[in-house]
């Protein structure tokens, strides 16, 4: 899955470049970036020393010393002033800096912290969709995994408001779950589940054997998508993407089964279907499938903002 949501202490995640929020001097401070200089060692401060600091929004490049990962990208976040004085584009400026260093040095796996949502006092949810837009704009160009480290549950949040209206939504399911007949949901589900008649009959018994493989390749080519523009835009490992097409009997998860419905901006009748053919089926007893069935339904289709609004109601994240 090449951008993950992950709870976690930045400083134990083994992968080839930690992301540390820094100060303009580089020489060491509180919260992220003292935490990163205690357990890296002292050789880390030294280094910092001969580096002549770091303009806000710009990066620069250390050893992990006694990290487990390999290198340190060292970025400095704005502080927050009100949103007036260029803060947004400073953010993403530290997120592609960030980025791009890792890729001129062949990192394959980063972590970043959710950056100035600290001390500098950006607003976490405003920070979180800077970091995901940037990350993830980022991550259809360029192959990467990039995991956003959130320390605990306080130091992240998704807007109040569509919280609250994903929450409502999945309470309005799971009364229906619970309180219709076990005929009428029966009834209900079978209506809705079956997809639209093929034009005609050759064409419909064509497609009565068709696996999930070869029906995720045919949407792919009836959407006029190349495969590399699908597995990206379904937060896909080009890996797993390889598996699935090679071995036509390939069952995927579900997670992955659902993130290629999103990746294919398919109308929910059509994503029915494509998880049927992987074994799988909506539930109203899933909060995962009400939280992605809310947002196939309004066609938002940006799976990183559905990962988040699934990490923020601890469900598992859409991809592979």
């Amino acid at each position: 899955m090449p951008l993950q949501i992950v709870r976690n202490d930045i400083t134990a995640m083994e992968v080839d470049a930690i992301v540390n929020a820094a100060n303009e001097s580089l020489l060491g401070g509180g919260g992220v970036d003292g935490a990163i200089h205690r357990a890296a060692g002292p050789q880390l401060l030294e280094e910092c020393r001969t580096l002549g600091g770091c303009r806000t929004g710009q990066a620069k490049l250390t050893g992990g010393y006694q990290l487990p990962a390999k290198y340190v990208i060292h970025t400095v976040g704005p502080v927050w002033r009100g949103g007036g004085h260029g803060e947004r584009a400073l953010l993403a400026s530290a997120y592609r800096s960030s980025l791009e260093l890792a890729r001129a040095h062949g990192c394959e796996t980063v972590a970043f912290p959710l950056i100035s949502s600290g001390v500098y006092g950006y607003p976490k949810e405003e920070a979180l969709q800077v970091a995901v837009e940037t990350i993830g704009a980022f991550l259809l160009e360029c192959e990467m995994t990039v995991y956003l480290v959130i320390f605990d549950r306080a130091a992240y949040t998704i807007g109040g408001k569509l919280f609250a209206e994903i929450a409502a939504y999945i309470d309005d399911r799971y009364v229906e779950e619970h309180t219709d007949s076990t005929q009428e949901r029966q009834r209900r589900m079978a209506f809705s589940a079956a997809p639209a008649p093929p034009a005609g009959l050759e064409e419909a018994l064509g497609r009565l054997d068709e696996s999930f493989s070869q029906m995720l390749l045919r949407k792919i080519d009836e959407a006029g998508m190349t495969d590399a523009q699908c597995y990206k835009k379904a937060n896909i490992d080009r890996k797993l993407f390889s598996k699935i097409r090679s071995d036509i009997h390939y069952k995927p998860s579900k997670p992955t089964a659902m993130a290629f419905a999103v990746a294919l901006e398919l109308p929910l009748e059509q994503a029915r279907e494509l998880l049927e053919k992987a074994g799988f089926a909506f539930s109203r007893a899933s909060k995962f499938d009400i939280i992605v069935e809310y947002f196939i339904a309004r066609r938002n289709y940006n799976i990183f903002e559905i990962n988040e609004a699934l990490f923020a109601f601890d469900q598992s994240l859409l991809g592979g």
